[in-house]
């Protein structure tokens, strides 16, 4: 439980020589979700802090919207050849009232490590409406302080040190002050993983922060944030047309190539100050 790296017998090359040496690598499992005792969802992920993820996940699929909708989430009957319990299936029992995840929240088949979105079963489901629009969400992020970003995201990547093979998604105040950051084989399942801990933390909505991403942006991701109230989401890399079109419809800035003291606002720029 909650293992997070492991060790295998590599060979390195150069054109020199060849070196046998052990390598560190990041873990990843497949997680069974189910609510109420039915097969949800079951996606590639890095042990640990697996209730988030559930959290997460159920948050930013529309399933829940507060900690209050959640009665239980407990491991139960995952075991190996051995008869010892895996702790890769997770059942959430949702709280008298909410409604049972819709039918097109299932997913079709394994999600991969890099899957969001992709095992919808309809496409019709994959623009869910949030309860938490962070278009009325007025804080303005200082330059200064977005550039900042990166740097303490990547101090916060424990497991990114010793294995370079992790994702990493990080919460920060509009200040620049990080509010919980998490490590993940699949970005959709770091994003996850800290909106579940906003939500069990009692920071959803999250009004007033910054989600900063150690990669790509795309569709899912953006999805996930607004969902979550998340008014500003930025990385160090590119998004996706779709994921612009949806942080321009959904009220979210997002920003991109965040790197160095650059960066490329795609929608909603005016929650960004300059000095100028």
């Amino acid at each position: 439980m909650g293992r997070l790296t492991g060790r295998r017998a590599v060979t390195r090359l150069t054109q020199a020589e060849r070196t046998q040496v052990v390598d560190t690598l990041a873990v990843e499992e497949p997680m069974e979700l189910r609510v109420g005792g039915r097969s949800l969802a079951v996606t590639m992920r890095t042990p640990g802090s697996d209730v988030e993820l559930a959290h997460g996940f159920l948050l930013t699929e529309g399933v829940i919207n507060k900690l209050g909708d959640v009665r239980t989430a407990r491991y139960c009957d995952g075991l190996d050849d051995e008869g010892r319990n895996t702790y890769n299936v997770l059942d959430v029992v949702l709280a008298p009232g909410v409604p049972i995840p819709a039918p097109g929240v299932e997913r079709s088949f394994y999600t991969t490590s890099s899957c969001g979105v992709c095992g919808k079963a309809s496409l019709e489901a994959v623009r869910a409406t949030t309860v938490f629009s962070p278009v009325a969400d007025l804080i303005e992020v200082d330059v200064a302080t977005l550039i900042a970003l990166p740097d303490r995201l990547r101090a916060a990547q424990r497991v990114f040190s010793s294995t370079g093979g992790l994702h990493a998604a990080g919460l920060f105040t509009h200040t620049g002050e990080l509010v919980c950051a998490r490590e993940d084989v699949g970005r959709h399942n770091a994003v996850d993983k800290v909106l579940g801990w906003a939500l069990l933390n009692d920071r959803i909505p999250a009004r007033g922060t910054v989600l900063m991403l150690s990669g790509r942006i795309s569709f899912e991701l953006v999805q996930k944030a607004a969902m979550a109230g998340v008014p500003v989401v930025a990385a160090i890399s590119a998004p996706s047309t779709l994921a612009v079109e949806l942080a321009e419809d959904s009220g979210v800035t997002l920003i991109g190539f965040l790197r160095g003291e650059q960066m490329t606002v795609y929608a909603n720029p005016e929650r960004v100050r300059t000095t100028t």
